[in-house]
């Protein structure tokens, strides 16, 4: 099947630089684009020939519009359209418009994992998102979290994470408490600065209105019309871990991030995040969202090494099994029989 599409001003954004845009949406459906003097003709079968159709259109109606794409968002939204038939390019855009009403930034997915990370925190009550680092875990909730505040889903954002190893024994650090525990929580402060004006920000942080805190501030409360984020959890004990999801009251909504792969407990401590992830698999109203190496949205080198860490991790996994099994003999090493 063919189809010939007529050329609009600026449609060259859509093809990307050195039409890699257009590069990526040939390989993912199959099909061949090319541009001619009045347009761009498509080559294919007639659904992803459609597809395609629908992916020019949803741009031109949000150029119409004055939508802007910025910081090579287009490329990662076409990553997710183009991985999922029941998403267009305008119903991402739209969406993450209205997820990001009065916030500085328009929070987009950049991923497939992380277009479902977004969909649970709406439909869900409690949500766990677990994968290396890099991937948008924790930015991408306290942007939720943001934008639920400014649209009065919520009174207040409260946002903990393990502080010191998880031990949080910080008496031997100089000043106050908050300047002990105040390096480990950076992270948090630096993603609500990114999405909310300064003056703003350090207006609901006066005001109690946004909350920042080791985990053990969290023991004995109950959180009620609040957006509840736990990041770091890895680093959470198991009575860590359950003393922080109890915490949930009326109208609250509670999101955990955390790496399996970067525990920094004592060997003799499990996970509190390992053992949730055991005990609540199954519980109704909990989800969760797992990402890998392909959702690293940092420089292009960490997708990378996470991946090389992976392997190394397997390989050494593979020979620690093979020194401990006197009956496992290396690939190669059995003597072959002498011919006569």
């Amino acid at each position: 099947m063919k189809r010939k599409i007529e050329i609009t001003p600026n449609l060259e954004t859509l093809f990307g630089k050195r039409d890699e845009n257009l590069i990526l949406i040939e390989d993912a459906l199959g099909v061949s684009i090319d541009l001619r003097s009045d347009g761009v003709e498509i080559e294919g079968g007639a659904e992803p020939v459609e597809r395609v159709a629908q992916i020019f259109a949803d741009f031109e109606h949000l150029r119409r519009t004055g939508y802007v794409f910025q910081n090579g968002d287009l490329g990662s939204m076409l990553r997710v359209v183009l991985n999922d038939p029941e998403t267009s390019l305008r119903q991402l855009a739209e969406t993450g418009k209205m997820r990001s009403q009065g916030s500085k930034r328009v929070v987009q997915p950049k991923s497939p994992h992380q277009k479902q990370y977004l969909d649970l925190i709406e439909k869900q009550d409690m949500v766990f998102g677990i994968g290396p680092a890099g991937t948008g875990k924790t930015y991408l909730a306290v942007a939720m979290a943001v934008a639920a505040l400014l649209s009065k889903q919520v009174n207040r954002i409260i946002l903990a994470r393990p502080a010191v190893e998880a031990g949080e024994r910080l008496g031997f650090l100089p000043g106050t408490l908050q300047e002990k525990v105040d390096p480990y929580l950076r992270p948090l402060y630096d993603a609500l600065y990114d999405l909310m004006e300064a003056e703003r920000v350090d207006k609901y942080l006066e005001k109690n209105i946004i909350e920042i805190a080791p985990i053990a501030f969290m023991r004995g409360r109950t959180l009620n019309d609040a957006f509840i984020i736990l990041d770091e959890a890895q680093n959470t004990t198991g009575e860590q871990m359950k003393m922080f999801v109890t915490r949930m009251g009326f109208n609250s909504k509670a999101v955990i991030t955390g790496d399996i792969t970067q525990i920094d407990l004592p060997n003799a401590r499990r996970s509190g995040l390992l053992e949730a992830i055991d005990v609540l698999g199954g519980v109704e109203g909990i989800g969760f969202a797992y990402f890998d190496e392909t959702d690293v949205v940092r420089h292009h080198l960490v997708q990378r090494i996470v991946r090389a860490y992976n392997d190394h991790k397997e390989r050494v996994s593979k020979q620690l099994q093979l020194s401990l099994d006197p009956a496992a003999e290396p690939a190669g090493s059995r003597s072959k029989p002498v011919k006569q």
